[in-house]
C-alpha cells in the first residue's frame, strides 16, 4: 500500500508559523505584572515572587510606592524587606494599606511595576472580582499621616 503525505494548511500546529519569533529561552525576561493570593493574614509582609526580585537584579529598593489604580495619585510607602535568599516582602506600610482597602483572606491582587519603584495594585475579592475605589480628594503620600483614611469602594 503507497502512503499518502498530506500537507495541512492554515492555523494551529505546524503552520510554520513559529520560525517568525525566537524561541522563548531567547526572548528577554521582562517581569513587570504579577499576583499575590493572600493565603495567610492580610496584615501581615507579603512576599513577592522571587522571579520579580531577581529582576531587580541587585537594585533592591528599600522602600517601593503602592497605588491603588484607579483611586486617584495617592501613593503609599512600604518598606521592602530582604532577607538574604533572594525573597522580597511588602513589610512595613503594608498593613496601612491593606486595611485602608480592605483587604482580606482568600483576595487576590495584580500588581504591576511602573518604574521608579511604583506599583499600581489592583484588588480582586474573594469573589474574585475587581474592586474599585476613588480617592477622597487628597493626593498626599501616606508618610505624613499619622491614622490610616480608607480609600472608598463604591457598593
Amino acid at each position: 500500500m503507497a502512503s499518502t503525505s498530506r500537507t495541512r494548511r492554515g492555523r494551529g500546529r505546524g503552520s510554520g508559523s513559529s520560525s517568525l519569533r525566537p524561541p522563548p529561552s531567547t526572548l528577554p525576561l521582562i517581569i513587570e505584572e504579577f499576583f499575590i493570593v493572600v493565603c495567610e493574614d492580610p496584615l501581615v509582609k507579603k512576599k513577592l515572587p522571587n522571579k520579580f526580585a531577581d529582576y531587580l537584579d541587585g537594585q533592591e529598593p528599600a522602600k517601593v510606592y503602592l497605588r491603588a489604580a484607579d483611586c486617584g495619585p495617592r501613593l503609599w510607602t512600604v518598606e521592602v524587606l530582604f532577607d538574604g535568599q533572594g525573597r522580597m516582602y511588602l513589610d512595613k506600610g503594608w498593613e496601612k494599606f491593606a486595611i485602608a482597602h480592605g483587604v482580606d483572606f482568600g483576595w487576590f491582587l495584580h500588581l504591576k511595576y511602573e518604574g521608579d519603584d511604583v506599583l499600581t495594585v489592583k484588588v480582586f475579592d474573594g469573589t474574585m472580582c475587581r474592586r474599585y475605589y476613588y480617592s477622597d480628594g487628597e493626593d498626599t503620600d501616606d508618610e505624613s499621616d499619622d491614622d490610616v483614611r480608607p480609600c472608598i469602594h463604591p457598593l
